[in-house]
């Protein structure tokens, strides 16, 4: 394991030590957990944004796509715990 240095302003380590704390662990680990949970967000977040540039490439090169409605009148239904048919696309190109 490497030693990095982080040089952190007064209030930020006050608040990472009243953290770490609260949860009965040490500034350090608390900071580390920190930096990983953002480090995995940072990539989930990259993800998600490739997913979406992906799917919208797909949707434009289809010329196909799902009714705003249609989609919600289906989620409502499955988050209530009803079965619900998918939605059909629908060609939007004219």
């Amino acid at each position: 394991m490497s030693t990095t240095s982080l040089k952190l302003p007064d209030d930020i380590k006050r608040l990472a030590a009243a953290a770490a704390k609260q949860q009965g662990i040490t500034a350090h680990a608390f900071m580390v957990d920190a930096i990983r949970v953002a480090a995995i967000n940072a990539e989930r977040r990259a993800q998600f944004v490739a997913d979406a540039v992906a799917s919208r490439e797909e949707a434009v090169k289809s010329g196909k796509g799902y009714e705003a409605e249609d989609v919600h009148t289906y989620l409502r239904a499955r988050a209530q715990g009803n079965r619900a048919s998918k939605p059909k696309s629908k060609t939007w190109r004219t």
